[in-house]
C-alpha cells in the first residue's frame, strides 16, 4: 500500500531544502508518494528575508544549518540573493509543473537552483530555464507565469496551508494522520511510515460481518 505524505515548505526556507536528503532516500526504500505543498514564510508584500545583513540569520547559518547539511552530506551554500526572493512566481511554476506530471522534479530543481547555485528563482527566465530542464513547454510555462493562469491556485493552496492545516512553520510533514514539524531524520520518516502501514493493515477489514439475514 503506496503511503502519502505531503510535505508543506518554501523554497527560500534551508531546514525544506535539507528535508529533502532524507525524504529522497526514503522515497528509494519505501512505497510513498509524496506532495509538495505550498507554503510562503514571507508572501509579498512583507519585507522580504535579507539573511546577509541579519547577523542573528548567519549565526544560525554558520551554527545550525551548515552542520545538518555537512551531516546529511547535502551540499548546500547561503545564497547571495540579497534579499532573498519572494516564492509565489516559483511556486505558480509548481502548480504548471504538477498539472504536466513534473511537479517534484521541478521543485527539487528550483531548490537546487537556489541552494546550491545561487539562481533568483524569482526571475521568470531563471525559473522558464528550469522549468525547461525538467522537461516542461518553455513558451506553455513561460506564459504561464507571465499572465499569473496560476494566481488563483496557489493563493488556494496558500489559504489550505495556513488556515485548513494551520501549517505554522516549515518543513511539516503530514503522514498518515502524523503531523512531523521540522527536519526530520531518515530513521524518523521511516518509523512513522511502518507505523502507518500497520495501523491500515489492522483496520482493512474492520466492521465486515455477517448478520441474521445471511448477508456477508
Amino acid at each position: 500500500m503506496t503511503i502519502k505524505i505531503k510535505a508543506y515548505s518554501d523554497f527560500i526556507c534551508p531546514f525544506c531544502f535539507l528535508g529533502t536528503g532524507p525524504l529522497d532516500e526514503i522515497i528509494k526504500e519505501k512505497d510513498v508518494e509524496v506532495e509538495w505543498m505550498p507554503f510562503e514564510l514571507r508572501p509579498s508584500p512583507h519585507e522580504k528575508i535579507d539573511p546577509w545583513q541579519d547577523p542573528a540569520k548567519l549565526s544560525s547559518w554558520d551554527s545550525f544549518i551548515l552542520p545538518a547539511a555537512k551531516k546529511l552530506g547535502i551540499d548546500m551554500r547561503l545564497p547571495r540573493v540579497s534579499p532573498h526572493p519572494y516564492t509565489h512566481l516559483a511556486f505558480e511554476g509548481y502548480h504548471f509543473a504538477k498539472e504536466h506530471g513534473k511537479g517534484n522534479e521541478y521543485h527539487h530543481r528550483v531548490f537546487t537552483a537556489f541552494f546550491q547555485e545561487e539562481q533568483n528563482i524569482e526571475d521568470i527566465e531563471v525559473l522558464t530555464k528550469l522549468a525547461d530542464e525538467v522537461g516542461l513547454s518553455k513558451d506553455a510555462f513561460k506564459e504561464a507565469l507571465v499572465s499569473r493562469k496560476y494566481r488563483e491556485v496557489h493563493q488556494e493552496a496558500l489559504k489550505h496551508a495556513y488556515e485548513e492545516a494551520q501549517i505554522m512553520a516549515v518543513p511539516t510533514f503530514v503522514i498518515g494522520k502524523e503531523v512531523v514539524q521540522g527536519l526530520a531524520s531518515k530513521e524518523r520518516l521511516a518509523q512513522i511510515i511502518d507505523q502507518e502501514l500497520e495501523k491500515n493493515k489492522t483496520t482493512e477489514f474492520d466492521g465486515m460481518h455477517c448478520d441474521m439475514n445471511g448477508h456477508c
